[in-house]
Parts: C-alpha cells; structure tokens; sequence
C-alpha cells in the first residue's frame, strides 16, 4: 500500500536517465524498504494506530526539506484545493489506521498484498469514468483478484476468525488508498509529491492521533527504535527512493516491482513471526500479485 504521495509521471527520455542499474536498484530498494516497514508496526510498544502517528509526524520536517530542495511550493494552495487535500489526508490516515491493524492481526504477506489492492480498485473506477467494460486481459485479472482473494481469506479463516478480520482491515486499508489517490490526482500535478505529502502529514497526523486515543491505545512509547525505524524506512527511503524511480518506468514495471513488497514481508513473516505459508497461500498471493501487476500497468 504503501505508494502514498508517489505520483505517477512521465516516463522520461533514454538519454536523460542516470545508469539502468542504479534506477532499478532504487525502485526495488524503494519497495523493499517499504515492505518492512510493517514489522517496525508489530514490535512496536505503541498501539498500530499511534505508530501511523508517529511515522506522519516524524517524518515532517524531513518532508519539509525535501519539497524545498525539489523547489516544490508549499504555500498558494487554493482554498478549494487546500480542502481537497484535507480530504485526502483524512482518507489517507483512516487507510494508515486500518493498515495498521491489519498488521497486528494477520499475516504480513497477506496485509501488505491487500493494503495495496489500491490499484485494482483504480481499475474499476476506469472503467466506470470511462463507461467501458473490461477487455480480456482485465476481466483475467479481475478473475485473478478474487480467486486469490477467496484462496487467502479462506487459508485465514481455517487459522482463526481474528486473522480473517485482518485481512477484511488490510482490505479496507487496500480501499481507502484508492479514494485517496482519486482526491490528489489533480493537485499532484501542480504542487508535486513531496508538497502533497506535507500538507497530507500536518492534515493526517492529528487524525491519527485522535484515533489511537480513542481506542485507548498506548501513543508515547517507551522504546523509540522501531517509530523511529518505521518513519525513516517507510516515509525517507521507501518513499524517497520511488517517487525519484517511477517516472522513469512504465506503470507495468512498477507493478511488477511492487511485487517485491508482499515477498519480502512474507519472507521476513516467516524468519521473525513464524508465519508459514502453504503451497496454497502461495498460489493465493501470485494470482492477487498478477492482478495486481496488471492492474497497474492499465491504470
């Protein structure tokens, strides 16, 4: 899920690009970096809503200086714009919360696939803007989406009801990003990422906060390590390195590196947690992970 702010660009001339290997190198350390930022979420000793807060809150004035150092404006905001990007920045924290949750109550392959369903959702929302249907290669991933899906919750339901649940919040999270993403198309293009994502921090960062008070979750915490982890590799590098890598590839790489996330998360799921996936989980996340993919490379 975990593209916030990055918008997706123009892809830019073969002469203007730095070296092939150092792009990629940065959009799959980009994506790795992300993909752990979920474990910084589970040994945290705040609530998993609290952390969202503290990854926001953080990482502000990190933000700050990257958005001047890209010469990118953060004041003469239209009022209507301003109130979009609120909008936007609510959405985005109810989609942190709900992440957040998920994490601590499934598996971390199975949070990190969901949380990004994003995409699948913008592809939908295409074809209904558009009034089209869906050509052969959609409706494959469509069918893909919801066979994997099935498979996942299913394998979730046989381990307990809680893990479902899980699932259903990383779902919801997958959702949220969607609408989140539709608010900010427009203004993206005028302010840039790094602004945006200023302004969805200062706007995100309360709502968060009031959340994890009023589920009574623990906010300040005693060990600072993995809020300070989460904030540096999910918001600097993770964001950092994608939003300088993916206006140099098509949508369709960037899909598939995306795909990067849900295997690191469950790798690291298995070495830390001890979660163990089944030939059956597998085949569940490569056919979400396909839809995925070709979701990307269509929206």
């Amino acid at each position: 899920m975990e593209n916030e702010g990055a918008a997706q660009e123009e892809v830019v001339p073969v002469a203007a690009r730095p070296a092939q290997w150092l792009l990629l190198l940065a959009l799959f350390g980009g994506n790795v970096a992300l993909a752990i930022g979920p474990w910084f979420v589970r040994i945290a000793d705040t609530g998993p809503v609290a952390a969202g807060f503290w990854r926001l809150f953080l990482a502000l004035p990190f933000m700050v200086l990257l958005a001047r150092a890209n010469r990118q404006p953060l004041t003469g905001m239209p009022t209507k714009t301003l109130a979009l990007v609120a909008l936007g920045a609510v959405t985005f924290a109810l989609d942190l919360a709900s992440w957040h949750i998920g994490i601590g109550m499934t598996r971390l392959g199975n949070a990190t696939l969901f949380g990004n369903a994003g995409s699948i959702v913008l592809l939908f929302w295409g074809f209904i803007m558009h009034r089209v249907l869906p050509g052969r290669l959609e409706w494959l991933a469509i069918i893909f989406a919801l066979a994997g899906a099935a498979i996942l919750m299913g394998r979730s339901l046989e381990i307990s009801d809680a893990t479902l649940i899980g699932d259903l919040f990383s779902v919801a999270a997958g959702l949220l990003y969607a609408v989140y993403l539709l608010t900010l198309q427009g203004a993206r293009g005028q302010f840039g990422s790094w602004s945006l994502l200023v302004w969805v921090s200062l706007f995100g960062a309360p709502v968060l906060l009031a959340i994890a008070l009023l589920l009574g979750e623990p906010v300040w915490p005693t060990a600072w390590g993995p809020v300070i982890g989460l904030f540096i590799l999910s918001q600097l590098v993770g964001q950092g390195l994608m939003v300088f890598s993916l206006k140099y590839f098509p949508p369709l790489i960037v899909g598939l590196a995306l795909l990067t996330q849900p295997a690191v998360a469950s790798l690291y799921g298995w070495l830390a947690f001890g979660e163990v996936l089944s030939p059956l989980d597998i085949a569940g996340m490569v056919l979400v992970g396909a839809a995925l993919a070709v979701s990307r490379a269509r929206v």
